[in-house]
């Protein structure tokens, strides 16, 4: 119902509440009807005039608005998805072209400093085992020394 009232398709309507497209593909389907609580509150947090009772148990009005909003409701003016914008009001008149992107200011940090990175591999010398120790749970421990060679 909110999804035919706000004239939206189901993945329009999952990123407005910020859940994935299946998530509501699967409470549309006929295996999984209830949603999660998580789905509700976010549900609830855009649509914060839909009735929280509404959307938990069906009971009363979907809309916490009195029924006098309905004509407000079509043409729009008290939800923010179709709210004017003060900066750009809709009621502006003018040549297309006089709204394209211009740049205010021109950046400060423009140009970014390359970094390069080296990295130095050191041959070390070779390394022989000289003692092995293993330690024992009881405190103990023993000692294990290689037999030299070559001497």
């Amino acid at each position: 119902m909110i999804m035919d009232r706000e004239k939206l398709t189901a993945g329009a309507f999952a990123e407005s509440i910020g859940v994935a497209q299946a998530t509501i593909s699967h409470i549309l389907g006929p295996r999984n009807k209830y949603p999660s609580t998580e789905v509700i509150l976010r549900l609830h947090q855009r649509y914060n005039d839909i009735n929280l009772e509404w959307l938990l148990t069906g009971q009363g009005e979907m809309s916490n608005t009195s029924s006098d909003s309905d004509s407000s409701i079509e043409s729009g003016f008290d939800y923010p998805l179709f709210a004017e914008n003060s900066v750009n009001p809709s009621k502006e008149t003018g040549p297309a072209e006089n709204r394209k992107e211009i740049a205010l200011e021109t950046p400060v940090n423009a140009t970014k400093e390359v970094v390069k990175q080296e990295i130095i591999y050191k041959e070390r010398p070779s390394r022989k085992i000289t003692e092995i120790r293993i330690f024992f749970d009881d405190n103990t421990y023993e000692t294990f020394k290689p037999e030299k060679q070559g001497s």
